[in-house]
C-alpha cells in the first residue's frame, strides 16, 4: 500500500494541511500513551494518515486503537522486504528538489554512525517522500531517534516542516550531535518530562523550541475505584498481591524486583503478578526458580487493556524498580505508575528520571533509590503489613493524577501547535 491517498476528504480549511504522524510501529501495545495522543488530536479535529516504520507484533490491540480513524500505511521494515518498492521510491525521490539536501545531510551523519540502521532510515525516507500525499505539509514523529530521523529526511527531500516527540530512550541514548541536529532543523519539540525538556533545551538553537508537555492520563477508559483488601501478609491463605506492568528490559529493573521478594521476611506472605513481553522474560523466569520464588509468581505476558486493570483491581500493591541500563537507556515517566494510582494502588517506584515529578516518597507514593532491592524489599514489607497506609498513599496518588496529570491539558497544548482549538474552546464535556 502506498501513502498516496486517492480519494481522501478535503483539508481543514483555514488550519494547516494534513499531518504525516511517523511512528516506529503501529498499533503497539506497549505505547498505549501515542495512542491517546493520536485519539485526543483525532477529536480536536486533525487530519493525518499514520505512517509506521515496521508492522505490529502485538497479536492484541487496546480499545483506543480502534476509535482511531486514520489510515495506517506501512513503509518497508528492512529495504530487502521490497527492493521494487525501495527502489521506485529512490528514483522518484530523486527528482525531489530537497533531495540534494537531505543526501548530504544523511551523509553526513552516515560518517558519524556508519551503521545499516542508518542506511535503512535513508531509504524508508526515499519510499516515504516519494509516496507522501501532497497534501500532507508537516510530518510529526514521535521519537527521536529513527523515526525523527526518517521524518527529517523525507521533510527535506519534499520541502514541508517537521516536528517531533522525544520520550526516555531515544532522549538518553541518541548522540548529543544527532539530537543538536535535529532540534535545530524541526520547527519544534516536545518532551514528556522535565528532566528531559532541561536537556534537550541546552542542546537545542534556541531553548523555547522545546516543550514540557505531560502525557498525562486519560481516565474515561478506567473504573471507578473499588474497595482495597485489608490483607496484611500474615494469613497464608490470604497474600498481598504485589503487581508490575513493563517491558522485561533491563531498564525497568525486574531483576531487583525479584531480589527484594527474595529478601521478603518468611512469615510475609506474598504473590507476584507481572504484566508485559520483553527479550528478558525468559531469563527472568529461570531466576525466580532459582531463588524459589517460581510458585509466588505469575507471568501474565502483554496483555490489552482490559486484563491490564482487571490485575490493577485485584491487587495491594503496584511495584516498578526502574534505572540506568548500561547503555544509558531509561524510563521517562512511566504511565503505568499513573494508570496504578488512578486504581488507588499504592505505588513502589525508584527515584530515577523524571519519576519523581510525580510521586513524592511517602506523600502520594514510595521511592528508592534505582538499583537499591533491600531499599525495595522494606518499602514493600512496610505497605504490606499497613493497610491504612497502603489507602492513604493509594489515595493521595490518586488525588495527584487528577488534579495535575490530566491528558486533556497536554493535548491542547499540543493542539495548538498543529493550529487546532482545544477540548475546551469547542466546550466538548470531555474538557470539563
Amino acid at each position: 500500500m502506498t501513502l498516496i491517498a486517492e480519494n481522501d476528504a478535503a483539508g481543514r480549511g483555514g488550519l494547516p494541511g494534513k499531518v504525516g504522524i511517523v511512528l516506529k510501529g503501529y498499533p503497539r501495545l506497549s505505547e498505549t500513551f501515542i495512542a491517546q495522543e493520536i485519539l485526543g488530536l483525532q477529536e480536536r479535529g486533525l487530519d493525518f494518515r499514520i505512517i509506521s516504520l515496521r508492522h505490529p507484533t502485538d497479536k492484541a490491540t487496546h480499545p483506543v486503537h480502534d476509535a482511531i480513524a486514520a489510515p495506517v500505511d506501512y513503509l518497508p521494515e528492512y529495504l530487502t522486504d521490497d527492493l521494487r518498492r525501495v527502489r521506485r521510491g529512490w528514483a522518484a525521490a530523486r527528482r525531489l528538489p530537497g533531495y540534494g539536501k537531505a543526501l548530504r545531510t544523511w551523509l553526513r551523519d552516515l560518517m558519524r554512525d556508519p551503521t545499516p540502521n542508518r542506511g535503512r532510515r535513508f531509504g524508508q525516507a526515499c519510499v516515504l517522500a516519494a509516496e507522501l500525499d501532497p497534501s500532507i505539509t508537516h510530518l510529526y514523529a514521535h521519537f527521536l531517534h529513527t523515526p525523527a530521523s526518517v521524518a527529517r529526511y523525507a521533510a527535506m527531500m519534499r520541502g514541508i516542516t517537521w516536528s517531533v516527540s522525544a520520550h526516555a530512550k531515544d532522549i538518553w541514548t541518541t548522540p548529543a550531535w544527532e539530537k543538536r541536529e535535529k532540534l535545530a532543523d524541526a520547527d519544534w519539540a516536545v518532551t514528556c518530562t522535565a528532566i528531559g525538556a532541561r536537556h534537550l533545551a541546552d542542546l537545542a538553537p534556541e531553548p523555547a523550541r522545546v516543550s514540557l508537555l505531560y502525557h498525562g492520563l486519560d481516565a474515561s477508559g478506567f473504573p471507578p475505584p473499588g474497595p482495597r483488601s485489608k490483607r496484611d501478609g500474615r494469613d497464608p491463605d490470604a497474600p498481598v498481591i504485589i503487581v508490575s506492568v513493563g517491558r522485561a528490559v533491563q531498564k525497568k529493573g525486574y531483576d531487583d524486583v525479584l531480589a527484594a521478594l527474595r529478601a521478603l521476611p518468611d512469615g510475609v506472605n506474598w504473590r507476584f503478578i507481572h504484566i508485559g513481553g520483553g527479550a528478558l522474560a525468559f531469563r527472568l523466569k529461570q531466576a525466580a526458580d532459582i531463588m524459589g520464588l517460581s510458585d509466588r509468581i505469575e507471568w501474565r505476558g502483554a496483555q490489552p487493556r482490559s486484563g491490564v486493570i482487571e490485575a490493577l483491581a485485584e491487587a495491594d500493591i503496584f511495584v516498578l524498580a526502574s534505572k540506568i541500563a548500561p547503555d544509558g537507556d531509561r524510563d521517562g515517566l512511566p504511565n503505568v505508575l499513573m494508570e496504578a494510582q488512578l486504581m488507588t494502588l499504592p505505588v513502589v517506584a525508584t527515584s530515577v528520571s523524571a519519576i519523581p515529578e510525580l510521586i513524592d516518597d511517602r506523600v502520594n507514593g514510595r521511592l528508592v533509590k534505582p538499583g537499591d532491592h533491600p531499599a525495595l524489599a522494606k518499602a514493600l514489607e512496610d505497605l504490606i503489613g499497613d493497610p491504612s497506609a497502603r489507602l492513604r498513599l493509594a489515595a493521595a496518588g490518586r488525588a495527584r493524577v487528577i488534579t495535575e496529570f490530566s491528558a486533556d491539558a497536554g493535548i491542547d497544548r499540543l493542539a495548538a501547535k498543529f493550529g487546532l482549538p482545544s477540548a475546551r474552546a469547542e466546550g466538548r464535556p470531555d474538557a470539563a
